[in-house]
């Protein structure tokens, strides 16, 4: 839960409103899917206790088209010639009601819930018997689990002020919805609109922003309010206004989309959506995290300043990181260990556990690797191809930093220091997100790291994203963020890749393969199989599926694989021809990452038949063959589609630093830009620098194109 949201544990009687955009489609006829879902979530949470009062718009858009096409039909040729008409306000409020109400009452019907309709006008509401007789009626009807459905009876009202049309009809059912919050106690207030919530300017430009928490003081001489709503009559400047009157009244409002299907239900559960008015909003503002735009900013900003730094002043950089690393190593053990406890407390996975313990010389095995990558040739600003276009006209292809990167990361702390060191190498501006269990140590690691990087480029060159629901919002800024790296499972990777226009570089399941084909030397097999398996269970380049060519059922080979694993521990899944043979457990998936002590066993007739399983059940990261026969082997080199394919060699050695990347971003099965372990080259892209004397184009008249490859 959001911690800005904590006050929805509190909640037990809830006003919403819809308004006239959700309410009906761009045609002005009603939105009765939308509806449908509406009286869906109330008849959810209704069923859990909560207390709902609905205050709708759109009886006179209804009404409006309802009495537009009776007048079309009606019309003569004349009139269908001279269609210039307005219709009377009152007229299709009156309409319009009596459709409005008996579609909610068919609605809530079918789910079993009892409604009721109350007409009312501003005036009614300066009769204090008449408030008082109705906060009563309407408790008497929460208390049987009725909903009532309020609306502003614009057929009878005779308020003008502030909004007027030409017809002289005014309503504004959000100030009503904020008047009955206050009238009826209400815990909370959520308006429902057609955008997502308060942006800081007109939500169809692209540089406005949304809100997720207004505060007065700062953003109401802010935002730039675009068109009011396409039906309505105040559009988002009559709901912040009736927010604002009830939040400073101690009532919380919530500004959120009617059109998505469990925005009530999100917004109950505490997510972070919509735009929160509180009366202590202005008191968070101390502790508010910098907005997403923001720190994406910062972060090229500074990268900018990194770039434009000497080769040496980097390499410092690097080199002041590794002492920082080793010289807080007792201050990061302890917050890793706290963090380590709270997992085991909450009861995660053992291989989650793994992932996120800092072991004994953790710490100076990360502050080593940083050392070798401050070591590697400068990578920025290399020179790949240098071409003499045409006498006097050099141009060169030049290596340069992508620009901003966004890593979202689960479990894995030390994760957090390879990937800061490749960006800083690389002269990226860096964001990143770890994983909720990882927190403490992820806050001790990020402020050592940024305090070794000098005032000159600034410490916001990596961001730290504090909490999960900025993630969205960081996913939307494909102007500012130029890549996204996503470690962690495969249902991470897929999210990201469904919320982004931004590409998403990385890989979702680790299912490595080890094959031991018919003429392997039993030591060897034996040897690369237990490394691949046991030497870090967890990681992703760990095996998983363990294939044995048919013939080493016959000479015993097999069986003293499975023996070997099983005594250190691994449990053995098979496939349909191991399980019978193994007399072990069949595996429920081929595709099944474990990240533990446990792994799948098949037989297969040949080196083609391995292939052809790998193809069809692998994840495309890591697979390995061990054998004697080097014809087999080039078969399965050449024939296996993966990042990286072994012969005699256990599969733990897909990794970065084990490739002499120094570290690695995370190992990449995509096919485009960077493939396998991805260093410090995976996080660069190439520019064009042209020199010239005067040169122009002219239609290319007397320019004589000579394109002499000057590379050295």
């Amino acid at each position: 839960m959001d911690p800005s949201r904590c006050f929805v544990t509190n909640v037990k009687r809830l006003i919403v409103k819809v308004g006239t955009a959700v309410v009906t489609r761009a045609d002005g006829r009603l939105a009765v899917g939308r509806l449908g879902a509406l009286c869906e979530q109330l008849k959810e949470l209704n069923s859990q206790g909560y207390e709902i009062v609905l205050v709708t718009s759109g009886a006179v858009g209804l009404g409006r088209q309802r009495l537009r096409y009776r007048k079309l039909v009606n019309s003569s040729l004349a009139d269908l010639q001279n269609p210039q008409y307005e219709l009377d306000g009152k007229a299709c409020a009156a309409v319009g009601q009596s459709s409005l109400m008996a579609l909610y009452d068919t609605l809530f019907s079918q789910l079993d819930v009892s409604s009721s309709q109350h007409l009312v006008t501003d005036t009614d509401f300066r009769n204090g018997s008449f408030r008082k007789q109705l906060s009563e009626t309407v408790k008497s009807l929460l208390a049987l689990k009725v909903i009532p459905i309020f609306n502003e009876n614009d057929a009878v009202s005779t308020r003008r002020a502030p909004y007027e049309d030409s017809s002289g009809i005014f309503w504004d059912n959000d100030s009503l919805a904020g008047l009955l919050a206050l009238e009826l106690q209400a815990d909370l207030l959520v308006l429902l609109s057609d955008v997502e919530g308060l942006y800081s300017g007109p939500p169809s430009d692209p540089d406005s922003k949304l809100i997720h928490t207004y505060i007065k003081e700062k953003h109401q001489g802010e935002i730039t309010f675009g068109d009011k709503s396409r039906l309505g009559r105040g559009g988002m400047t009559a709901k912040v206004n009736a927010a604002v009157c009830a939040a400073y009244a101690g009532i919380p409002v919530v500004i959120t989309s009617g059109y998505a299907t469990d925005s009530i239900i999100k917004v109950l559960q505490g997510k972070r959506i919509g735009t929160l008015f509180h009366q202590d909003a202005h008191l968070w503002t101390s502790v508010k995290e910098v907005g997403a735009r923001e720190m994406a900013v910062a972060a090229r900003e500074c990268s900018r300043r990194l770039q434009a730094m000497h080769s040496d002043d980097r390499r410092k950089i690097l080199l002041d990181i590794a002492d920082a690393l080793e010289a807080n190593e007792s201050l990061i053990k302890v917050e890793n260990e706290a963090d380590v406890a709270d997992a085991q407390d909450a009861g995660y996975d053992k291989s989650l556990v793994a992932r996120l313990a800092l072991k004994p010389g953790k710490i100076a095995s990360l502050a080593k690797s940083v050392r070798v990558l401050a070591e590697m040739e400068e990578p920025i600003g290399q020179v790949l191809k240098r071409t003499e276009l045409a006498d006097g006209l050099i141009l060169e292809k030049t290596s340069c930093p992508l620009g901003v990167l966004l890593i979202v990361f689960e479990s894995r702390p030390d994760a957090l220091v390879q990937i800061a060191s490749l960006a800083i190498r690389s002269g990226n501006g860096l964001l990143l997100k770890g994983g909720k269990e990882a927190k403490q140590s992820n806050a001790i690691l990020h402020k050592v790291i940024t305090s070794a990087i000098p005032k000159s480029i600034g410490n916001k060159l990596i961001g730290l994203v504090a909490s999960r629901e900025d993630i969205p919002d960081l996913l939307k800024l494909d102007d500012v963020i130029d890549l996204v790296i996503p470690r962690g499972s495969n249902k991470l990777v897929s999210q990201i890749k469904e919320l982004t226009k931004i590409p998403v570089l990385g890989h979702s399941d680790g299912i490595c393969h080890v094959y031991v084909d018919k003429s392997a030397k039993g030591d060897t097999a034996k040897r690369i199989v237990l490394d691949a398996k046991i030497d870090y269970p967890a990681a992703c380049n760990a095996m998983e599926t363990l294939l044995v060519h048919k013939d080493l059922s016959s000479n015993g080979l097999l069986n003293t694989l499975t023996k070997e694993l099983q005594h250190e521990g691994v449990t053995l899944y098979g496939g349909p021809r191991a399980s019978s043979l193994l007399n072990i457990p069949e595996a429920h998936s081929f595709h099944h990452e474990y990240s533990s002590m446990a792994c799948t066993v098949e037989i297969v007739d040949d080196v083609q038949a391995a292939i052809d399983h790998i193809h069809q059940h692998g994840s495309s990261h890591t697979d390995c063959i061990v054998t004697e026969n080097h014809e087999v082997a080039e078969i399965f080199l050449h024939g296996v589609d993966s990042a990286a394919v072994f012969h005699n060699a256990s599969t733990r050695f897909c990794d970065g630093a084990r490739f002499g990347l120094g570290a690695e971003v995370g190992i990449s099965t995509s096919r485009i830009h960077a493939r396998g372990p991805v260093g410090v080259e995976g996080l660069l892209t190439t520019r064009w620098i042209l020199r010239g004397s005067g040169q122009v184009v002219d239609g290319d008249k007397g320019v004589i194109y000579t394109h002499r490859d000057l590379t050295q």
